[in-house]
C-alpha cells in the first residue's frame, strides 16, 4: 500500500477529518530526539495518510514558527516510511496570478534565514538541492488542482521567512526584486531536512493573503493572522483531492 506524510499548518489542523477514510483514522505519538511528535494516520482504498500538524503544541496552544523544532517533525515521518512527503504551506502572494484563495505549485524556495537545520552536527555531509521537489508528484497535483479551481498557478518560488510576524512591505519589494513569488515561514527549514532523508517530496502553495503592499484593491490593507487561518481552511478539500489523485496515480 503507498503511504504519504502530510506536513501541515496554517488552517489546516483538521486535514484528516476532509481525507475520506474507508476507517475511523488512527492517532499515535512517535518520539524523537526532538520532542514527541502528534500523527494522525487516515486509511484509504488506495493507502495511507500520515498528517502532522507542524504547529503542534500540549493543550489549545499553537507553537510559532520560530519556535518549531522542525528536526522532530520530519524525524518522524522519516520513521513512518512513506513514499511521499507532502508540504502544504500557507504563503503571502506577489503574484498577481495567484490571488489568496489560490493553491499553487512550489517548484524552489529562496531560504536566506540564517539559522541551519540539518541533522549532521557533529559531521559533514553536504546534500545537493538543485532539484528539491519531485516532479511527477508537481505534475499529478497540478491536474488535481486544475480540475478544482482552475487555473493552477506553477513554478512558485516560496521565499523563506523566519516570522512570527508578517514582513514589512519593503522586505517583500526586496525578495521579489531575488525572484520570489510567495513568501512563507516553514517551507525552508522542511525543504533542507527533506533533502536529507532523501524521500520524494512536494510541496504546495495556498495563498492565504495579499504579500504586504501586494493588495491591489488597497496597498495599505493589514494582515490579519484570524483571516489568514480562516481563508487557508477553505483549500483543504483541494490539498484532500491531490492527496487522492497522488495515491492513485503517482508510480511508488
Amino acid at each position: 500500500m503507498a503511504r504519504i506524510a502530510v506536513i501541515c499548518g496554517t488552517g489546516m489542523s483538521n486535514l484528516s477529518d476532509e481525507i475520506d477514510s474507508v476507517s475511523p483514522n488512527t492517532s499515535l505519538r512517535i518520539e524523537t530526539d526532538w520532542g514527541e511528535v502528534p500523527v494522525k494516520i487516515s486509511h484509504l482504498r488506495d493507502g495511507t495518510v500520515a498528517v502532522i500538524d507542524r504547529h503542534h503544541a500540549k493543550g489549545d496552544a499553537r507553537t510559532p514558527p520560530h519556535k518549531i523544532d522542525h528536526r522532530a517533525n520530519i524525524m518522524a515521518v522519516k520513521s513512518l516510511k512513506p513514499d511521499l512527503i507532502m508540504s502544504v504551506n500557507s504563503v503571502g502572494s506577489m503574484r498577481p496570478d495567484m490571488p489568496p484563495g489560490t493553491i499553487g505549485i512550489t517548484s524552489d524556495v529562496l531560504d536566506l534565514a540564517i539559522k541551519p537545520w540539518t541533522f549532521f552536527d557533529d559531521d559533514a555531509e553536504h546534500f545537493d538541492r538543485t532539484s528539491s521537489f519531485d516532479q511527477k508528484a508537481m505534475s499529478l497535483c497540478q491536474i488535481s488542482l486544475s480540475e478544482n479551481q482552475g487555473h493552477t498557478p506553477i513554478g512558485v518560488i516560496v521565499a523563506q521567512c523566519v516570522g512570527p510576524q508578517f514582513e514589512s512591505p519593503s522586505e517583500i519589494i526586496a525578495l521579489e526584486r531575488l525572484g520570489a513569488d510567495t513568501v512563507g515561514m516553514t517551507l525552508g527549514p522542511e525543504s533542507r531536512l527533506v533533502s536529507e532523508i532523501e524521500i520524494p517530496h512536494v510541496a504546495l502553495a495556498c495563498s492565504s493573503n495579499w504579500a504586504a503592499g501586494k493588495n491591489p484593491s488597497d496597498p495599505q490593507a493589514i494582515i490579519d493572522h484570524h483571516s489568514v487561518d480562516k481563508l487557508a481552511s477553505t483549500m483543504r478539500s483541494r490539498v484532500s483531492s491531490c492527496i487522492s489523485m497522488l495515491l492513485q496515480e503517482y508510480t511508488f
